[in-house]
Parts: structure tokens; C-alpha cells; sequence
């Protein structure tokens, strides 16, 4: 009887062992398996994909020197290579392993202090799994700090779609009147790059912006309830990614970025105002263009498109929308110019400037006038120009606002 008892435990061990049907093992000890991944972004932000074959759980902390932000995870293998998560833009380094029994890491370390504005397990197609998204931006050495000091993340603003990324378009809606109007000023190039050289060999394009974007963002800033800032408000130089990012964090509901440009044709001259568009409205267009988006190349910064894979549906649809507020300010823009400075012929017009891209601020481009040609670079060095056109373009927001039903008045 004894014995017969002791080969029917025997079994029933077996049975719990090989999950035959008494006591089969849990699924939350088997480890997630990681089987896919892919990074994309520049050195102002980037979003990291990871495909799981069910829904991870995770947290999310952060350390300084360097600036690091730590992904836990449940027990995961790691099932694809080093080169589908190799650190690129924002981030120098990007680990991840096991540590110990029942626990994995994912630790990303960025070349600045940055913050992470999604963090989200979302569900794939069908039998495909689920799908770890972190996207992350630069932020401010203060508020990284108060991240690594306080050392809480809100589930609410970093999950969900809820962030300043993947945001529906901020298009102008009526609010109250107490609620200030930001608008963001860009002056183009600066630092090492210093962008044209004048007719006269002396005035550099860089300079030129600058002035103008102080004394516009002093004009708009004179406007009851319009407040503009300068994505540098020095001789310094900030990366094309970046200026878009400092307008979106800003919370920039229109992006302005001045420029003086050149050309072979030393007798052309006048205002241009430009939208982005994936196909340029001409040659002009598609040559300043490439010119343009050559800044970061001039600092030595490495320049890729972001692979459709990563992109956010949401993105193209907020794009499209702002896309079309963008052309309704080139266009007051321009009618504020007509009559009052030299315009060259078709003055609206598009192209792919890197500089307009982000998905849900209205962007305009401002060529102010051409540094090749010396009757443009005597005025584009004249203070009295620059305050004559500087008061057009800002008369030139409120009229868009107004149009949008944001401001009252005629």
C-alpha cells in the first residue's frame, strides 16, 4: 500500500512538471521573448520600437552622469541582434540583458539630458504580439534633474498617445483672451554655420537673421496677447531637428524661420515666403531647399530620414492638417508684404525644408530677401527695414488669428 502510494506521487510530480493537467506552470514564468526592434530619431529625439510576443510590463526611471533612462522589465529574451538596436542621434548607448531571476533591463544613455514623452504597450496585428514604443526628446538640464530627483513619471502625459509627439494638431481654436498666442522665431544658421556670404564679402547670413529675429520677436511681443521666443537668441549653433523640437516644446502654435539666402543671379532680389511640401514648386525652390538643409551636414551632424516603420499614423494625418494652416499664413504674410517691399516673381512658394517639418506647428519659411544681390543686403542690414518689416510680418500673425477666429477684432 505504501508503495503504491509513493508511485501515484511520483505520477501526479511528473504531471505538475511537464504541465500535464494537475498543476500546469503559470504563464508569467515563462519569459517574454523579444523578437524584433528597430530605432529611429536624431540627436534632438528618437523613438525605440521592440516587438514582445506578449504584452510586456514595464517602469521607468532615470540617472544622471550620464544621462540614462532605465526600462524594467519582466524576465525577457532578447531574441534580435545588436545592429536592429544600435544607439544613434540622441543616444551614445543602448544595452539590455538579463538581471537575474525574473528580471530584464533596457538602459538607454543619451549624449544630453532628455525625457521620455511616451511609453506605451501597444497591441500588433493579430498573432503578432504586442509592441513596446518609447519615444524620447532633449530637455533642459533642470528639468532632467527634477526627473532624476523626484524619480516619478506620470502614466497619464507618458502613455497613451498623450504627448506633445503624437498630440492632434494645436490648430487655431477660439480661447480665452488671457491665454498668450506663442509664437516661435527662428533665426536660421548661426555657430559654425554661418550660412550666406554677402555682396560685399563682409555681411554673413547668419548676423542678419539674428537682428531680425530680435526685433520681431520685440514687435510680437508688443501685441497684447501674443508671446514669441527665439529658438537661439545668440551666435550659436542648433541643429535643424533641434530648432523644431525647442518650437514644440515651447509650445509654439506658429513656427517663423528667417533666412537670407544667394544666388548665381546676382539681379534677382525680394521676399519669398515658403511651406514645405514633399515636391518643390520649382527648381529656385528645390536648390534653396537642398541649400538650406545642408546645415547640419556643415557641423558634421550625420542627416536620415526617419524609416516609415517607426513613423505614427497620427503624425501624417496632423501633418496634413497643418500643412494647410501653414499656407493660410505664408499667405497673410505675403499679402502684408505686397505694396510694401520687393516680393521676386510668385512669392509663395514650396519645397522640402527640414526646418518646416514639424507635424503640428504651422510653419513658414521667410527668405528675406537675397545677400548676392547689394541693394537686398544694404537693406537687409538697414535697422529701419527690419522694423518696417518685422511690424508686417507680425501684423501679419494677428491677421492669420483673426482669420482662424482666435482674436476679435477688424
Amino acid at each position: 500500500m505504501h508503495r503504491l502510494l509513493m508511485a501515484w506521487l511520483a505520477v501526479i510530480g511528473l504531471m505538475i512538471v511537464s504541465g500535464g493537467g494537475v498543476a500546469a506552470e503559470e504563464p508569467s514564468a515563462t519569459p517574454l521573448i523579444a523578437y524584433a526592434a528597430r530605432i529611429a530619431g536624431d540627436e534632438s529625439r528618437a523613438r525605440i520600437v521592440i516587438d514582445f510576443d506578449r504584452k510586456p510590463q514595464f517602469t521607468l526611471h532615470y540617472t544622471a552622469a550620464p544621462a540614462r533612462l532605465i526600462v524594467d522589465l519582466d524576465e525577457t529574451t532578447f531574441g534580435f541582434g545588436d545592429s536592429d538596436l544600435a544607439p544613434k542621434g540622441l543616444f551614445t548607448d543602448i544595452r539590455y540583458g538579463r538581471m537575474g531571476a525574473g528580471a530584464s533591463r533596457l538602459v538607454l544613455t543619451a549624449r544630453r539630458p532628455f525625457k521620455a514623452v511616451l511609453a506605451e504597450a501597444r497591441e500588433n496585428e493579430p498573432g503578432k504580439g504586442f509592441r513596446l514604443i518609447l519615444d524620447s526628446e532633449m530637455t533642459s538640464a533642470d528639468e532632467f534633474a527634477a526627473l532624476v530627483k523626484n524619480q516619478t513619471w506620470d502614466a497619464e502625459k507618458v502613455a497613451g498617445g498623450k504627448t506633445p509627439r503624437v498630440a492632434p494638431a494645436e490648430t487655431p481654436q477660439a480661447g480665452p483672451e488671457s491665454d498668450a498666442i506663442i509664437i516661435a522665431i527662428d533665426a536660421g544658421h548661426g555657430g559654425i554655420d554661418t550660412g550666406a556670404l554677402g555682396a560685399s564679402g563682409k555681411t554673413v547670413e547668419k548676423d542678419v537673421t539674428l537682428a531680425f529675429a530680435k526685433t520681431l520677436a520685440d514687435q510680437l511681443n508688443a501685441k497684447p496677447g501674443f508671446r514669441a521666443f527665439l529658438t537661439r537668441s545668440d551666435d550659436t549653433f542648433v541643429s535643424l531637428p533641434e530648432r523644431v523640437t525647442i518650437a514644440r516644446q515651447g509650445k509654439a502654435r506658429l513656427f517663423i524661420s528667417l533666412h537670407a539666402d544667394t544666388l548665381r543671379q546676382k539681379g534677382i532680389r525680394g521676399a519669398t515666403v515658403y511651406t514645405i511640401s514633399d515636391r518643390a514648386s520649382d527648381k529656385l525652390a528645390e536648390g534653396l531647399a537642398e541649400r538650406e538643409n545642408l546645415s547640419d551636414d556643415i557641423a558634421g551632424l550625420e542627416v536620415k530620414d526617419e524609416p516609415e516603420e517607426v513613423a505614427d499614423i497620427l503624425i501624417d494625418l496632423t501633418r496634413r492638417e497643418t500643412q494647410a494652416f501653414s499656407i493660410q499664413l505664408a499667405e497673410h504674410v505675403v499679402k502684408s508684404f505686397e505694396g510694401q517691399i520687393e516680393l521676386i516673381n510668385n512669392p509663395l512658394r514650396h519645397a522640402g525644408f527640414r526646418v518646416l517639418q514639424a507635424p503640428d506647428v504651422p510653419s513658414v519659411l521667410l527668405e528675406l530677401g537675397f545677400m548676392s544681390n547689394a541693394e537686398d543686403e544694404k537693406l537687409l542690414t538697414s535697422k529701419a527695414w527690419r522694423d518696417k518689416v518685422s511690424t508686417l510680418i507680425a501684423d501679419a500673425a494677428v491677421a492669420y488669428f483673426k482669420a482662424n477666429g482666435v482674436l476679435r477684432g477688424g
